[in-house]
């Protein structure tokens, strides 16, 4: 039996090294799939790689079968700045995708979907005081706590397709939440987390100063964040776990960092750096009208699932800037 990912991006070529060092077979499934980019994070003669739609359910139900795929792990959507290009598309993407991957198990007769989701779910608590970190089965009020983002929007909708199939059809499907994903790689930078690690580092790394005159890129108080890496190992004790009993899982470094913290992170990987900042932050991470007060709470994935985080901020900062 072999794995199935869908989405050959930052997270899924992870989720598909990890797979190969398991032992485990494994697919990347991708519309747009770049090989050479893939190349430098898993082998290719080890890991198959097939190019396909999300949404095409026929596609879908023959490499099911032909693949004898017994595992799927749901990467592949548009983020914020790819959905607002397009947002009927987006929408399609994030949402109808899912769905057509969902059913697609369902007829297969699938034996795991790990879906892949966001911690943006909880930006709309952020309108009241806290002092705990938010748990996975958090309260939310549907209407002045809605989703702060059209992606956040989509993921929440997701997650609940995703538990109604549990539920409704009996399909073991798992949610994994990430944090902020940090992490680069020839393919791009990714999110928007990646875009700002990738604006703070590569002026140091030629010897300039870094300017900071996008407003997106400072904000007051914290976030919290992952590093790529431990993102997709949070996918893979999903697929393997053996009593999942949450369901639901948030998978982060446990902490909120601010932008003074990535710039001293970023100090610590490029000694030297210099940086000039020509914008006051006025609002939470990403221009988010509120300020985030509290992680969430990651307890469930260290006893459900066997999963920590590995890498800090600071060690994120030293492998994307190596």
């Amino acid at each position: 039996m072999a794995t199935l990912i869908t989405g050959a991006g930052l997270i899924g070529s992870r989720v598909a090294r990890l797979l190969m060092e398991r032992g485990e077979p494994a697919w990347l499934y991708d519309v747009r799939p770049n090989a050479p980019v893939l190349a430098s994070v898993v082998d290719l003669g080890r890991v198959g790689l097939i190019q396909g739609d999300i949404e095409d359910g026929a596609a879908l139900d023959r490499v099911l079968r032909e693949h004898r795929i017994n595992r799927i792990v749901h990467t592949a959507a548009l983020l914020t700045a790819g959905i607002l290009l397009d947002i009927p598309c987006g929408i399609r993407t994030n949402v109808v995708g899912t769905v057509t991957v969902l059913e697609a198990a369902r007829r297969a007769g699938v034996g795991r979907v790990v879906l892949t989701s966001s911690s943006t779910l909880y930006y709309g608590l952020c309108n009241e005081p806290a002092s705990a970190p938010c748990p996975e089965d958090f309260a939310m009020r549907v209407i002045s706590q809605r989703p702060g983002s059209l992606y956040a929007a989509t993921k929440l909708a997701v997650e609940h397709l995703g538990l109604l199939y549990a539920d409704l059809y009996g399909l073991d499907v798992v949610v994994v939440r990430p944090a902020g994903v940090l992490g680069l790689w020839p393919g791009g930078s990714g999110g928007f987390s990646g875009r700002l690690v990738r604006a703070l580092l590569e002026p140091a790394i030629r010897g300039e100063a870094t300017v900071i005159d996008d407003p997106l890129f400072v904000w007051q108080g914290g976030d919290e964040f992952v590093d790529a890496r431990d993102a997709a190992s949070g996918l893979v004790a999903a697929l393997f776990a053996d009593r999942p009993v949450s369901r639901v899982y948030s998978v982060g470094m446990g902490v909120l960092h601010s932008f003074e913290d990535f710039v001293r992170a970023a100090r610590v990987a490029v000694p030297g750096l210099r940086v000039e900042v020509r914008v006051e932050p006025k609002g939470g991470f990403s221009g988010f009208r509120f300020v985030r007060q509290q992680p969430s709470d990651i307890g469930a994935a260290k006893r459900e699932l066997g999963w920590t985080p590995r890498y800090d901020l600071a060690a994120t900062m030293k492998d994307c800037a190596a």
